[in-house]
């Protein structure tokens, strides 16, 4: 965690939260082969590095993308047995509490997610969040499906859909405003779940992934993994009630996870060619 003091113990002050984890890739085979650990660079060093880095670098480490990018150049660059490093961070949302200067408290609506991936000829940014929950209670339906000798689920035109939104997006370069592109993202992906109807959540992923791909020009694809919460109307018919769609089990499993990949159409000019095995 760093605290930033830009005005003095009086002004407001900003506070960013961070679980930073580095893996680095490159000349170690002596290390494994032999037991010569000249090359290895110690665990000790690269946290004394990130420590060092959030003080260093403190005008790019406000936006986790951009501690991240720090921290993979500065490896790559000058270590030199490292050929290839990336560097995972969450980044902990906090809101100031009740308008103070001093007071916060943590927001867990979400967390935020950054993957850098650096190798002396690229740089790959993926944005994204996790835990971010999600729900409708109407405007869901879902009917029509495959059925055979074993399906049970009846057909509905009338639901709760809910989800756990887990989203990583790639950038096409890294040439962008993080704070505000992560920001333009967050509002089409709940935007666009609040306010589209929902044959499906298959279909609203899609709506979600090509709301973020008009939104956000730096983004070339989204990948997105959304388990089907459900939530089932419970029969009250034995204690001679009708439940008329307001009173639901939520059911933690089984559901479905549906898993998509939204990707900008290739001849767009925003696009550009990456190696996903070493950008995910």
């Amino acid at each position: 965690m760093r605290v930033y003091r830009d005005g003095g113990r009086e002004a407001e002050h900003e506070i960013v939260d961070y679980n930073v984890s580095v893996a680095h890739q490159g000349d170690f085979e002596d290390a494994h082969v032999t037991g010569d650990q000249a090359k290895v660079l110690t665990t000790d060093a690269t946290k004394n590095t990130v420590n060092a880095f959030m003080k260093e670098h403190g005008d790019e480490a406000r936006e986790p993308e951009g501690l991240a990018l720090a921290l993979a150049r500065h490896f790559v660059d000058t270590v030199p047995q490292i050929t290839s490093c990336r560097v995972n961070v969450e980044a902990f949302p906090w809101e100031r509490a009740h308008g103070t200067p001093h007071g916060f408290v943590r927001n867990k609506d979400y967390v935020r997610t950054v993957t850098v991936t650096k190798t002396p000829d690229a740089e790959y940014v993926v944005s994204g969040l996790k835990d971010l929950t999600v729900l409708k209670t109407t405007d869901s339906e879902f009917h029509g499906f495959y059925e055979d000798k074993y399906t049970t689920l009846k057909p509905t035109k009338d639901r709760i859909m809910a989800t756990d939104v887990k989203a990583q997006w790639l950038h096409n370069g890294t040439d962008v405003d993080w704070g505000k592109s992560f920001s333009t993202v967050l509002d089409a992906v709940t935007s666009s779940f609040a306010n589209a109807y929902s044959y499906a959540l298959q279909q609203t992923i899609w709506d979600m992934g090509t709301a973020v791909l008009d939104a956000a020009d730096s983004v070339s694809e989204i990948r997105f993994s959304c388990p089907n919460n459900h939530h089932f109307v419970i029969d009250l018919s034995p204690f001679g009630l009708e439940n008329e769609f307001e009173v639901h089990h939520a059911d933690d499993r089984p559901y479905g996870l549906i898993e998509a990949t939204i990707q900008r159409d290739e001849s767009s000019s925003n696009s550009k060619a990456f190696d996903p095995g070493q950008a995910w």
